[in-house]
């Protein structure tokens, strides 16, 4: 076996994160649906909350995660994966060689795939909440695809799932989907923080729950072990 056919068969896919409390959940995404993939973690931990402290991603914190992306395409990274929502569009302002994923535009594809009638974006932060319906808002006119969004922000979950206790994480995201009126078709999860417990909470509400780091792991997988126009199952 050649070194490309080994390379080809382990791709190294660098995860770019803004906070220690997306790594895990990435991770396990890419056990789940990517086990091929070699993993290389790359953190800036400041890039979080010097976003929230700025009110959002200033044009000095993008220019920080575009050196991390170029850092990666140096290292020979297969593919990358941003992890943090709130710099997800900076995937579309570097030009590089190889797969780069947004933490959610494959979740995205996914609603606007599988025409849900109203979707429930879930966060834990503000931020992140404003920042994926406004892309998601993006996505969906650019379709011209109607799909009404509700949204919920908790806060009080931040530090259960910081703390990792999901059990009681999926009973407090549970009961609040379960309140809503009226009910939601599908629910997306906004943060890689909630994604540990989408299978969960999929049970305990009957709805398709949907999280970044599984769909964004399916589709580079697709991206680096298949032919182009492969097909990309999310769920």
């Amino acid at each position: 076996m050649t070194l490309c056919a080994i390379r080809s068969a382990r791709p190294l896919v660098a995860l770019i994160s803004a906070t220690t409390s997306a790594i895990g959940p990435a991770a396990a995404a890419f056990d789940r649906v990517f086990p091929e993939a070699r993993l290389w973690n790359i953190l800036d931990d400041r890039l979080l909350t010097e976003a929230e402290d700025s009110s959002g991603v200033t044009p000095q914190l993008a220019d920080r995660m575009k050196r991390l992306i170029w850092h990666a395409v140096a290292g020979s990274a297969d593919g990358i994966l941003l992890t943090c929502s709130q710099y997800g569009f900076v995937s579309k302002a570097v030009d590089v060689s190889v797969p780069i994923q947004a933490p959610d535009d494959a979740a995205f594809a996914e609603v606007l795939a599988r025409r849900f009638g109203t979707v429930l974006i879930v966060a834990s932060l503000r931020s992140a909440l404003a920042d994926t319906t406004k892309r998601l808002t993006a996505a969906v006119t650019e379709a011209a695809i109607p799909v009404g969004l509700d949204e919920i922000c908790t806060a009080d979950v931040a530090s259960t799932a910081a703390a990792r206790d999901y059990p009681e994480l999926s009973r407090t995201l549970s009961a609040l989907i379960q309140m809503r009126a009226p009910q939601p078709d599908a629910v997306l999860l906004a943060q890689y923080s909630l994604a540990p417990v989408a299978e969960t909470l999929q049970s305990m509400t009957g709805k398709p729950v949907l999280s970044g780091p599984v769909c964004a792991a399916r589709h580079l997988r697709a991206d680096l072990l298949h032919p182009p126009n492969a097909a990309r199952p999310c769920a």
